[in-house]
């Protein structure tokens, strides 16, 4: 699909797709105050690119979600419902009936499939941000995945370098930032993004990362500044409630990310409970929304 150039992008936002997506007039008050918002991934709350992703949204409490581009396998793109205009036109719906925005869209296929490799990752990446701009969101997830682990396989930076400087063109002109998230440090990523030199490849931090590995996730954080940061993965891996969670200083988080200037998007990944069935998702992402929006929206 053409992607819209940003004047018409602006355009369809002010006269349809925003206005379709706006909360009630005293949520869009209220939210447009909130320096922090929080949202859960629709593949996560086991509805990935289904309608009651949004209503489940807000039974969980959160104010937005990250919706994911649908499956991969071995076909040349996403198999995404979002180009279906009927779909996506109940979808919208449903996101002004309820007061929930779309935080991101994620390409989750990438976290198996390689960027490096992949021959029609272009197509890919221009069906993610003609999505973004279908939904209102200014905000693409990239996960570099195991296959793309510069870590393990550094021969493999030359080529994600190049690739990325052509997503970086791309995501310019449709006026999408793309979050991408890498197996470096801080300062790995800090290198890489000068590598690849666009402002519109920006970091997707996710908590568990750092943590997992040891590392001093504030620290990170300072590192990598405000600029480079286009939203949150606010979460650790599974095991407890992030209330629960000892390693996690979500209070000191807050503090840091205050002082950064920071603001956007808090997405609510993982850290279910080890003793509750992952299929109770009411109980384990509603207890992390109300525990990040007592800490960041209190």
């Amino acid at each position: 699909m053409k992607l819209l150039n940003r004047r018409e992008f602006i355009a369809a936002s002010v006269l349809g797709t925003t206005a379709l997506i706006l909360p009630r007039s005293t949520w869009a008050f209220a939210r447009k105050e909130e320096r922090y918002k929080v949202a859960v991934i629709d593949l996560m709350i086991l509805k990935r690119q289904k309608l009651g992703a949004v209503k489940l949204t807000s039974e969980i409490g959160a104010d937005g979600l990250e919706v994911d581009m649908g499956g991969l396998g071995n076909r040349d793109t996403f198999d995404n419902q979002f180009f279906d205009d009927a779909f996506r036109t109940n979808y919208l719906n449903e996101l002004k009936e309820y007061g929930i925005d779309v935080a991101s869209v994620a390409m989750t296929g990438f976290y198996a499939q390689s960027f490096a490799t992949r021959p029609t990752y272009k197509q890919m990446v221009g069906d993610c941000l003609k999505t973004c701009q279908l939904l209102g969101t200014k905000i693409a997830f990239l996960p570099l995945g195991v296959q793309g682990d510069l870590v393990q396989n550094p021969e493999l930076r030359p080529a994600i370098v190049e690739r990325l400087k052509e997503v970086g063109k791309m995501a310019n002109k449709a006026g999408v930032i793309v979050g991408i998230e890498t197996a470096l440090d801080a300062r790995g990523e800090v290198e890489l993004l000068k590598e690849v030199g666009s402002k519109n490849i920006q970091i997707y931090f996710n908590f568990s990362n750092p943590l997992k590995e040891g590392r001093d996730l504030i620290e990170e954080l300072k590192i990598l500044g405000k600029k480079r940061i286009c939203q949150i993965h606010c979460t650790d891996e599974d095991g407890v409630w992030l209330e629960n969670n000892t390693r996690l200083d979500m209070p000191k988080v807050k503090e840091t990310l205050d002082k950064m200037g920071w603001k956007g998007w808090l997405v609510i990944e993982r850290s279910r409970d080890a003793n509750l069935s992952p299929r109770m998702v009411k109980e384990n992402f509603g207890a992390n929304t109300r525990y990040v929006k007592s800490i960041f929206q209190g």
